[in-house]
């Protein structure tokens, strides 16, 4: 049985972890659910977590063109 791995995020001790990486920062974790939660980054706006390309203006970062629009990013769109 290989060794149990802990959980960055929740701590919790699991026998199949992954790590994600990201340029310098590296996190172990138990699911997808506590990478997101740890790695991915959070809209300027509304703070929800960026799963998907989202929307950038600047170094502002945004989780759709509705949000991006109110922070000010006055042509963001989310279709072309």
């Amino acid at each position: 049985m290989s060794a149990m791995a802990t959980c960055d995020v929740c701590g919790n001790e699991y026998d199949k972890p992954f790590t994600v990486a990201q340029g310098e920062r590296t996190g172990v974790f138990d699911s997808f659910e506590c990478a997101i939660h740890a790695m991915a980054p959070e809209c300027s706006h509304c703070g929800c977590r960026i799963i998907g390309h989202g929307v950038e203006n600047g170094s502002a970062m945004y989780c759709c063109a509705h949000c991006a629009r109110h922070a000010g990013a006055g042509e963001a769109t989310d279709r072309v």
